[in-house]
């Protein structure tokens, strides 16, 4: 038995193999070689593409990089006793020492990037990039049609047409006036208008104004054309030049009235409005400008005034309701909003007056009424409201009168949240009986709808109607104190 185990020690440690022991060193070796290799081929992936031709090497003129190499640095930071192992290795494998030990060509970052060091294996691409070899692929002739965009030897009408199918032409050897202005009536002609319009700004750029313009004087066609790529493009010079030239005089007005969008400064603004109101508009035109230049010139008192009462704190309704944007540049029907907002009760004389507005600007009554019915319910004034439809005749006696309508009232109103007892008083109003009761079933009004089918006399509609009602609700005992009048006489 002892024998057996002498032999087997010997027989393990004559071999060249190794038995596995959890203490083996060796394995600590192979871990620290595969991590180096690991680092090696992360850092040639990560590498620039300026430095895939540069081949760095170490002191024993060894590719830095190469598997070689992260051998023999893994095994020189490796301690004694891995060295001691190593050679023991070594002599284990001298079987193997009798073949030559061929050095290779191939870097770790050639494996990865499919490049190798050897000149005699090439890929394809760098086979057929490298001006040495003769590249036998026949060569496509190109169409002859293609020759004559390179060659300018279109005509006017052959320009155009392949501008018409967005092939590029080049019109610079359209030199003439002659030949400029054939060009133009073959695009005029061809009823294309981006092709008009390219052709225009080929005019525009090399011809005189003067001829420019007495030219497009007999193409109307044209003409409309380069006024609206003038007006789109914001050349305002050269369209005000023009329009001079055709002795259009509202035009040119009108385009320099344009000129104030481009305003930011009110005072400068209000300025540029006051010198137009000089230039040659129509006169209802002229009316137009004046009223921008005064409701301007109201919109700045107005609002310098509001700001310091806000600021100040002196007026309730801006604690109440602070202002959620400036009134200055604002629509005429807007400032009207703003001033029965805010200052409704305010006398006549003052520039901030709903009145005062509605009589300098001569806004129409129905405009008035919409205007100051929003801004009342919005505040829910409802006496406001009451008193804004309460005329008086010459013997004083008071009646309601709606300019918009009374079916519209109860709109707003109801768009506003109005109380029912508000909206049954003006749904009684509405004189057809139709849109009455449409109205009144629609917002719930049940006395008006009540009311309605009595004095209609229609007992069956007033039946069905009592179930719509709540039990027991006073509607439901008005409906039954109703049906049992025997005075009634019911028309079904």
């Amino acid at each position: 038995m002892s024998r057996a185990r002498a032999d087997e020690e010997e027989y393990w440690h004559s071999s060249k193999f190794r038995a596995f022991t959890f203490d083996d060193e060796d394995d600590e070796l192979s871990q620290l070689k595969e991590s180096k290799r690991a680092v090696n081929s992360l850092r040639d992936i990560v590498d620039d593409d300026d430095d895939d031709d540069l081949e760095r090497v170490s002191w024993s003129g060894e590719p830095v990089g190469s598997i070689s190499w992260s051998i023999k640095e893994t095994a020189s930071s490796s301690t004694s006793s891995l060295e001691g192992r190593d050679s023991g290795l070594q002599k284990g494998s001298s079987s193997y020492a009798a073949f030559p030990k061929q050095v290779s060509s191939y870097s770790l970052s050639s494996l990865f990037k499919g490049r190798n060091k050897l000149p005699s294996f090439q890929s394809l691409s760098d086979a057929l990039s490298d001006t040495g070899v003769k590249n036998y692929a026949p060569e496509l002739r190109r169409p002859k049609a293609e020759y004559k965009d390179y060659s300018s030897d279109w005509s006017p009408k052959d320009t155009v047409r392949r501008m018409q199918r967005g092939k590029v032409c080049s019109l610079e050897r359209f030199r003439s006036l002659q030949d400029k202005l054939v060009l133009l009536d073959e695009a005029v002609a061809g009823h294309d208008g981006n092709v008009i319009t390219a052709v225009l700004i080929f005019l525009k750029r090399t011809l005189r104004r003067e001829i420019l313009f007495r030219e497009l004087e007999v193409r109307q066609v044209a003409l409309c054309h380069l006024i609206h790529f003038l007006k789109e493009a914001g050349e305002q010079k050269l369209l005000l030049d023009l329009l001079r030239f055709l002795d259009r005089t509202e035009e040119v007005a009108l385009s320099q009235y344009r000129e104030h969008l481009n305003i930011q400064d009110v005072e400068k603004r209000r300025e540029f409005l006051k010198g137009c109101i000089g230039l040659p508009f129509s006169a209802e035109d002229t009316s137009h400008i004046q009223d921008h230049y005064t409701l301007l010139e109201r919109q700045i008192i107005i609002e310098a005034n509001d700001r310091h009462l806000e600021t100040a704190g002196q007026s309730e309704i801006f604690r109440k309701y602070p202002r959620k944007a400036s009134i200055l540049n604002m629509p005429l029907v807007t400032t009207l909003f703003y001033s029965c907002f805010y200052h409704y009760t305010e006398a006549e004389g003052t520039f901030s007056s709903p009145t005062n507005l509605k009589k300098t600007f001569k806004i129409p009554d129905k405009q008035y009424v919409l205007t100051a019915l929003a801004a009342r319910a919005k505040l829910r004034a409802w006496d406001d409201v009451d008193a804004l439809f309460t005329t008086k005749n010459w013997l004083g006696y008071t009646k309601k009168k709606a300019p918009i309508g009374f079916h519209r009232v109860v709109e707003i109103l109801q768009r506003n949240n109005a109380p029912v007892q508000v909206l049954e008083e003006y749904v009684r109003l509405v004189e057809d009986v139709e849109t009455r009761l449409n109205l009144a079933t629609k917002y719930k009004c049940h006395d008006v709808v009540i009311e309605t089918y009595k004095d209609l006399k229609d007992r069956i509609q007033l039946t069905a109607y009592k179930c719509k009602v709540e039990r027991g609700s006073a509607e439901e005992e008005k409906i039954n104190s109703i049906l049992n009048n025997m005075q009634i006489r019911w028309k079904n």
